[in-house]
């Protein structure tokens, strides 16, 4: 939906499971609509699509194109961004470390994310920018080297000049957004900057990459650093990338009590990687951790005496309208710093989508009733969040 300042905001539909058309526009019918009519029927619905790279080949065939924008207009609804980082299967299975791949380095990446591009530009309304979303080039465990490097570097810029060569057609604003995230290729606010300075020596010093490619704010991925909002978007606005999008999502944050410990292990499961990061103190190293068993099977083995740590934060997406429970905290703050940020300096986002696909794997107590209700709750939050901030 369309907010004040040019705002447009929807949930990711990568929430449900699916990955073939038929299975996402399925999900949209059933799903998408009844979310709409709950909290958004009296205006034109945006969507945040997710298309795997299966459903992507199906929905360029232009006949589908054809008939997806009929029924887009036919229900009042519009799709404004694409989430292009998960390339295959994202529910029901093993996730973990193959959701960054194919990574940038390879022509598989690069040609399903121009696909997206060309796809959203043929479903995007005159007059509202469209952005894509993607992995932030590759997974730091996959140790990339020099050569590696630079094929992900070429592979960006050579997706930058197809997005030019759609905006300059078809007279629309068109952007990619790389996803910092824990242990991706760059993952905090200075790690993303140095990357963009590579890319900038890359292209020869060629600024204008700067209206094409930005990054995708996750406002969860950047709280598990314990980064501060404000202090974050500032550095990205005053060093001239763009806010391609801006993800709301909330971390897990807990103090390592044994019972908060005991309590966590719930939330360790089979699909998703869920990294830690942890503090303990203002002149100490933060500590990542790969994945959620290996932080509880460290801090199994430490003095009981001795937390490990003073906090954790850990990967996992919870809702963004309720606290998890009594032992648990959430990262919401990061999410409003954001938000009175984005008030203090409108126009510098225009994309907001609501992101937390851990519905599947969430403890039933902390789920609402269905994946609708919990949506709903969701849009509330953020619209009355938005609201108190002058920003709806």
């Amino acid at each position: 939906m369309e907010l004040d300042h040019g705002l447009h905001l929807g949930y990711c539909t990568n929430i449900h499971r699916g990955e073939s058309w038929d299975e996402t526009q399925a999900n949209l019918k059933n799903h998408t609509l009844a979310v709409r009519d709950r909290v958004g029927r009296a205006t034109r619905f945006g969507i945040g699509l997710r298309l795997s790279k299966v459903a992507a080949d199906t929905l360029a065939r232009p006949e589908q194109l054809d008939a997806f924008r009929q029924w887009l207009d036919d229900e009042n609804c519009y799709v404004f961004t694409i989430n292009g980082f998960p390339y295959g299967q994202f529910h029901g299975t093993r996730v973990k470390e193959q959701v960054y791949l194919p990574d940038w380095g390879s022509q598989e990446r690069l040609l399903y994310t121009n696909k997206l591009f060309d796809i959203l530009s043929a479903l995007l309304p005159e007059g509202i920018p469209g952005s894509v979303s993607t992995l932030p080039g590759s997974f730091k465990e996959f140790a990339i080297d020099a050569g590696g490097l630079d094929r992900i570097l070429s592979n960006i810029n050579t997706c930058r000049r197809h997005i030019e060569g759609l905006r300059e057609r078809n007279g629309q604003d068109l952007h990619l957004g790389l996803e910092p995230e824990p242990l991706g290729l760059f993952e905090t606010t200075g790690e993303s900057i140095k990357f963009f300075g590579l890319l900038l020596d890359h292209t020869g010093g060629d600024s204008s990459i700067l209206k094409t490619v930005g990054i995708n704010y996750d406002t969860c991925h950047m709280a598990i650093e314990f980064e501060e909002a404000e202090e974050a978007l500032q550095r990205f606005h005053n060093h001239g990338i763009r806010l391609s999008k801006i993800h709301l999502s909330s971390a897990l944050s807990l103090r390592p009590t044994p019972d908060a410990l005991a309590r966590l292990r719930d939330f360790a499961d089979d699909t998703y990687l869920h990294q830690v990061v942890i503090y303990s103190g203002a002149q100490l190293p933060l500590r990542r951790f790969r994945d959620l068993p290996e932080a509880l099977a460290e801090a199994a083995t430490s003095d009981p005496g001795t937390p490990l740590g003073e906090e954790w934060r850990v990967h996992f997406h919870v809702p963004i309208h309720t606290h998890p429970e009594l032992v648990f905290n959430d990262t919401r703050d990061h999410i409003e710093k954001t938000l009175a940020w984005l008030k203090k300096n409108p126009g510098t986002c225009q994309h907001l989508e609501m992101e937390t696909y851990t519905w599947e794997v969430l403890p039933k107590e902390l789920r609402a009733a269905n994946v609708v209700d919990q949506l709903e709750r969701e849009y509330a939050w953020c619209l009355n969040t938005l609201e108190g901030q002058g920003s709806s």
